[in-house]
């Protein structure tokens, strides 16, 4: 079944009512819970955020993403709100998230939600990964975007500034609160899993902010070039494509990631394929515990955010054939000491090929090149060659295949 996305309120730091949507993974129970930090001045609803939060919920990652105070459908007053009382928001956030349905272990955030969850991250112990989306390595980069008027402000104590065609009053207090929180130390004892996505065409947070971020902070971390992607993800395949990379990683260093509930899994004899309705093409597939991505590549319109159908397929022959022979060379004792094989996949004419049966039309053709490590003589290699085509996925392909097919 489809993910589903329900509306809810909890209250913020300041006992504002936070508005919020919690994007849930169908009718399975979730492995995880996380929450996401929009971008400043931004909100829940915005592109990126739900493309995102969408992802990882077809992931299995409950995601919860709220607005800030004074922003969105959020009560209070924006121009009392600071970084400060937006790192608090995310602590109540997570608190809320805990009480009603799990400890959230994935903090993400984008832009200046990216460096309040650096910063939030100490005060929420249940979270055992961060991710940041084109966030700023300290959050007084954000005085940049008020141009001019940040002395205006600070000389009349506050004033309105246009920002992504809104207006919203910024106070003094605002600008000491985002000087006053330098992240370094608190980067580099997160102790936590990170992982950085930034674009290098960024225009509104430079790639040395990423850089920044990524130096100061301690193994295990990543980062992920976005390419030419701009600052707020405004082209859904960018967000598409950070959904599905965050989801995958995410899986590593979430508790319930290794092994799901036996209730929750799918059958280990049955494999499941849902749209995850992220790009044309990308598909969830389970199979029993495990959890993997299938799309086509972006020149055949996907979003090339898993191997094809057709990779799947070579995969699973390659797969097969190694451990065929391994299983034989151990039974025979031979001095193999490693497998390798790799294929490749192409249509022909059916003319061009003289060991086929098949004359006119066209082919499949699968090339396997078998690579066999160890003290191997010439007659155990030609044994092992022709023990490769007695592997059970090589005799399903050369054999009748009857695939009954039935609506559910």
């Amino acid at each position: 079944m489809s993910r589903t996305s329900r509306p809810v309120t909890f209250p913020g730091s300041s006992g504002a009512k936070l508005a919020a949507r919690l994007d849930l993974p169908g009718a399975e129970s979730p492995r995880a819970y996380a929450l996401f930090a929009h971008c400043f001045t931004c909100s829940k609803d915005t592109k990126a955020t739900s493309v995102i939060s969408g992802a990882l919920a077809d992931a299995g990652i409950a995601t919860l993403r709220f607005d800030f105070t004074g922003l969105g459908g959020s009560e209070g007053e924006f121009a009392n709100t600071g970084f400060s009382s937006n790192v608090a928001d995310l602590v109540a956030a997570a608190k809320w998230l805990e009480t009603e349905h799990g400890a959230p272990a994935l903090l993400v955030g984008h832009s200046l939600g990216g460096a309040a969850v650096l910063a939030a991250a100490h005060e929420i112990a249940s979270a055992t990964a961060v991710a940041t989306i084109a966030a700023p390595a300290d959050p007084a980069h954000v005085l940049k975007q008020l141009g001019n008027r940040e002395v205006e402000i600070r000389a009349r104590g506050e004033a309105e500034v246009e920002l992504a065609g809104r207006t919203f009053r910024i106070r003094r207090e605002f600008l000491d609160d985002v000087s006053e929180r330098p992240l370094e130390r608190a980067i580099a004892g997160l102790r936590r899993a990170l992982i950085v996505f930034h674009s290098p065409l960024d225009a509104t947070v430079s790639i040395d902010n990423a850089s920044k971020i990524f130096l100061a902070a301690k193994h295990p971390k990543s980062f992920v070039s976005l390419a030419d992607a701009d600052h707020l993800l405004t082209r859904r395949a960018d967000a598409e494509y950070v959904g599905a990379v965050l989801a995958a990683w995410a899986t590593r260093y979430l508790p319930a990631a290794k092994s799901m509930a036996p209730q929750t899994a799918s059958p280990r004899d049955t494999v499941i394929v849902r749209e995850t309705l992220l790009g044309k093409f990308q598909e969830q597939v389970a199979i029993g515990p495990h959890r993997l991505l299938v799309d086509e590549p972006a020149e055949a319109g996907g979003g090339d955010a898993g191997p094809t159908p057709y990779d799947l397929l070579l995969a699973g022959l390659g797969a097969c054939t190694a451990m065929t022979l391994r299983l034989y060379a151990d039974n025979k004792k031979l001095p193999l000491e490693r497998v390798a094989v790799s294929l490749k996949h192409e249509k022909i004419y059916a003319q061009d090929c003289a060991d086929c049966e098949t004359r006119e039309g066209r082919i499949d053709r699968i090339e396997r090149v078998i690579t066999l490590e160890g003290d191997l003589d010439d007659a155990q290699r030609t044994k092992l060659l022709e023990i490769a085509n007695k592997c059970p996925v090589h005799r399903t392909l050369h054999a009748e295949v009857f695939v009954p097919t039935r609506l559910a």
